[in-house]
């Protein structure tokens, strides 16, 4: 009897979250929409926090200065030990007619993180231009833009009068670790954050994409500036509530504006997550548990359910891991990974499970929240 309540559980969990939560898995909410021609140019600068990233911010930088909308380009030198600063003048040195500037930044703040306080010096020196720019595109450094992408948000954003409007930029996805672990990734933050439901105004669930975010300047005074969320991990999602307080924002896929970050393992893939899993549950034991157990019943009852279950919980566990697999393929397809992959997503979420237990357990040794040298979880504590 308990054996068939918790396949029954299972079922009607995946009942809902195919029919009830926003069609998030059929990944319909892309940018492709059709550009609006712009009567004027809006001002628009770009602010890019750079922590150590020669890797990619050639690339990157190399993508701004093509664009076909004119900016300025404003990049924040976050204490970097590897040549960022002079590798993206280096790329910019022909910048197409873009104004560029480098800004050091100054030593970290308490309650800060370091992200954040590179952004908001960076933000500073943008809007001391004069004239002032209304918009701001937060960019990170290994992000590659088509040559249209400012022109193509600017539109969007004046067409629908947003505040925010934001890209989640196709990750990169040709390692093994990547393979299994990206497409997974986009899945549960659609799951987590319907696109549908962030982009309606009459609902309260908002999020965004550090990647790629265009932002109103006077909207961003409205809410305080960006020290009104100073000491957020999950930055780009409390700014994006913080903006739907105010107005409509925007959230979409992109297929079209790229990461060029690569994890070539799964430690690394490890790292990103266990970064801010414990932070997404608010630091908090019980909604851990809770977690976890919701996780089980969704991800690891089902198949355990359809190859070892009796009678009824076996078929509402195969039926259940079926509906899990269909939920997972628009995803996989939008990745060009194979359908196989779908039968697999209880062993991914099962990784996943792993991560988020290990973020907790770092944010306990007082590891929380570790990047790039900085332990920076809960910093407001500090």
């Amino acid at each position: 009897m308990t054996l068939g309540l918790l396949a029954a559980a299972g079922l009607g969990l995946w009942l809902y979250l195919l029919l009830g939560r926003g069609g998030f898995w059929l990944c319909t909410e892309r940018d492709d929409w059709k550009t609006v021609a712009l009567a004027q140019r809006p001002g628009v600068a770009v602010v890019m926090p750079a922590r150590n990233e020669a890797a990619g911010i050639a690339a990157s930088a190399r993508s701004l200065a093509a664009q076909d909308y004119p900016c300025t380009i404003v990049l924040v030198d976050d204490e970097s030990s590897d040549g960022t600063a002079e590798i993206a003048r280096a790329a910019l040195a022909t910048n197409g007619g873009h104004q560029f500037q480098v800004v050091k930044s100054q030593n970290l703040p308490p309650g800060w993180t370091g992200k954040l306080w590179a952004i908001k010096q960076g933000i500073d020196a943008a809007m001391a231009l004069r004239p002032a720019p209304e918009y701001l595109l937060l960019t990170d450094a290994d992000i590659v833009h088509p040559a249209d992408s400012i022109t193509r948000l600017v539109a969007q954003a004046r067409s629908k009068g947003l505040l925010l409007t934001s890209l989640m930029v196709e990750l990169r996805c040709k390692t093994f670790a990547e393979r299994i672990t990206i497409p997974a990734f986009i899945f549960f933050f659609q799951m987590l954050y319907p696109f549908a439901w962030v982009n309606n105004p009459r609902n309260e669930i908002a999020a965004a994409a550090g990647g790629c975010m265009l932002i109103r300047a006077d909207a961003l005074l409205r809410i305080g500036g960006i020290a009104a969320i100073r000491d957020a991990l999950i930055d780009d999602c409390a700014l994006a509530k913080a903006f739907k307080r105010h107005g409509p924002i925007w959230l979409a896929l992109s297929s079209r504006v790229r990461s060029i970050r690569s994890y070539a393992s799964l430690a690394e893939i490890r790292a990103m997550v266990v970064r801010s899993a414990y932070a997404q549950l608010r630091y908090s034991p019980l909604l851990l548990l809770a977690t976890v157990a919701a996780m089980t019943i969704a991800y690891l009852l089902p198949p355990v359910m359809a190859i070892f279950g009796p009678g009824a919980a076996r078929a509402m566990g195969a039926l259940s891991w079926s509906l899990m697999a269909v939920a997972f393929l628009p995803t996989l397809r939008l990745y060009r990974v194979s359908a196989v992959w779908s039968v697999a997503l209880p062993a991914i979420a099962l990784l996943y499970m792993v991560f988020t237990l290990d973020s907790a357990y770092q944010y306990l040794r007082g590891r929380g929240g570790s990047w790039k040298g900085r332990v920076q979880a809960n910093v407001s504590k500090s």
